[in-house]
């Protein structure tokens, strides 16, 4: 495991060093610049406020086939409910913001350092980091964000203030991303609510030959609308 300093340009061990909890790196600096080349080899940041940013590469890696979503039978009311609208991009900062400060069950705390969200909003910015955002009579109710490089979506986090309004947001994700030509959602950890979603667990020599495949593809800032 490496310690790197305060650096711009970082140095990233191979993500196949990582130890038993999926820890590649120590330090270093949510910038722009940091942040592509960790996730261009699916290092991505996990800590907890007070500590040193902490990079990690989970293995098995949670993804999700844009085409392989599952819209469950209880989904397609609401998909067809008038009262509720998608929107990308409309409110970034405060679907950062609800995804760092919603109430998780068995969860303390969130991981959503100030850090992480000032470093994900200047993504945002700079064309990289999305927001998928479901309304219901205008008022944001769910949604979630994640990075965009190539063909391949990171996702980062996703809340609720209506029951299943995250599964709206990420089923609308997914049709945005096929009409994209997107290869995978990137979902980290698999949880029940993503595997019921149509998320699978794929062995780390499959991640990181589609990560390097995505590399070839040209990481173009993009300006998504709704």
């Amino acid at each position: 495991m490496l310690f790197f300093p305060e650096i711009t340009i970082p140095f990233f061990p191979h993500p196949f060093n990582a130890d038993e909890y999926g820890t590649v790196a120590f330090g270093g600096k949510l910038n722009t610049t940091t942040l592509l080349q960790a996730y261009a080899f699916g290092i991505f940041p996990w800590y907890n406020e007070g500590h040193p940013i902490r990079w990690c590469f989970t293995s098995p890696r949670c993804v999700l086939f844009p085409d392989n979503v599952k819209i469950q039978k209880s989904m397609r009311p609401l998909l067809n409910n008038p009262k509720f609208t998608f929107h990308i991009n409309r409110n970034f900062e405060e679907t950062i913001r609800l995804c760092k400060n919603i109430d998780r069950k068995d969860q303390y705390g969130t991981w959503i350092t100030n850090d992480i969200e000032k470093a994900y909003i200047q993504l945002h910015k700079e064309g990289y980091a999305h927001s998928m955002e479901i309304y219901e009579n205008d008022h944001l109710v769910g949604g979630l964000y994640g990075v965009a490089l190539g063909k391949i979506f990171y996702g980062e986090s996703m809340f609720s203030l209506v029951a299943n309004a995250s599964k709206l947001a990420l089923i609308h994700l997914c049709k945005h991303l096929q009409a994209l030509n997107f290869q995978l959602i990137d979902c980290q950890e698999a949880t029940n609510h993503l595997l019921s979603m149509g998320a699978t667990e794929i062995k780390k020599e499959d991640f990181w030959h589609r990560l390097s495949e995505n590399r070839k593809t040209p990481f173009e800032k993009k300006s998504w609308k709704s």
